[in-house]
């Protein structure tokens, strides 16, 4: 099969054109992994080329031996993906002890992989490990709303998911586990990969302060869309805020759990402390 003619290489650029048409891939901003089924990697392998040579991802996730992920390429413009794919993205292999990579298609104009190629495989094994195999796809974007609460809320996990529940109803449902809160570090490393997975472990949203979001979920519409209702609630929450900072009413921690109750989802108790 044509790698561009697989139904995943035509999610993963929709999924990316979707994402830039917010508004959230200033110039070459944000990335975008997706790590591949058995089924996927076998029909392709007849198209990858053997050519590059291995070298090392900065971390070791050995949990990821032998896998396949369709990433985008480090300086590539999310706005160009839809326009010339085969330049924009890379298909890259792990090696069998999960400490190298090499890229097997893609990136026809020259390049590497994403420069939080570290990040996006840290946390895929965290979430493959953690979700019994289930998700497949990491998104980190540069959201313009959840950036700029991170300079007005106290950088804690129990506060941001607390106060982007109560902007919009369906957030509790979408993520009940909350969201997880990184201070601003630099991007790019093995440290600030080593504290969003830490975070994964346990939430599916982890914000980076005064720089964006990592979401984690099993297909592309189901990662967009919590990226999406994250960004939109904390959309509403500033308008909020400027309009009148002491909220006249809300929802309240009762509310959160017949909400629970209804939809079946079970939400933290640390989050549902009397403000």
């Amino acid at each position: 099969m044509r790698i561009m003619d697989t139904k995943f290489v035509r999610g993963f650029i929709k999924m990316a054109d979707d994402g830039f048409q917010q508004g959230w891939h200033e110039a070459n901003g944000g990335n975008l992994s997706y790590r591949l089924t058995p089924n996927e990697a076998e029909s392709i392998q007849n198209r990858l080329s053997d050519h590059d040579p291995w070298k090392p991802i900065g971390t070791s996730v050995p949990g990821l031996a032998g896998e396949y992920f369709l990433v985008t390429g480090s300086g590539k413009y999310f706005r160009n993906i839809i326009v010339d794919p085969e330049a924009s993205l890379c298909i890259v292999e792990i090696d069998d002890k999960g400490e190298n990579y090499r890229v097997r298609w893609g990136l026809v104009e020259g390049g590497r992989p994403t420069s939080e190629l570290p990040a996006h495989l840290m946390n895929h094994e965290v979430k493959k490990r953690t979700t019994n195999d289930q998700h497949r796809v990491i998104y980190h974007a540069h959201t313009t709303n959840i950036i700029a609460l991170t300079f007005v809320l106290p950088l804690e996990d129990k506060i941001f998911t607390r106060e982007l529940w109560e902007s919009a109803t369906e957030c509790p449902v979408l993520f009940p586990k909350g969201v997880g809160v990184v201070p601003w570090m630099v991007p790019g490393g093995r440290a600030i990969a080593v504290e969003t997975s830490k975070r994964m472990e346990y939430h599916d949203v982890v914000i980076w302060a005064h720089h964006g979001m990592f979401c984690s979920g099993s297909t592309f519409d189901l990662t967009f869309g919590l990226m999406h209702a994250v960004e939109k609630s904390a959309e509403i929450l500033l308008k909020v805020l400027a309009v009148r900072p002491d909220k006249l009413q809300t929802i309240t921690v009762e509310n959160f759990r017949d909400l629970a109750k209804d939809f079946h989802v079970t939400l933290s108790e640390e989050y549902l402390y009397e403000k």
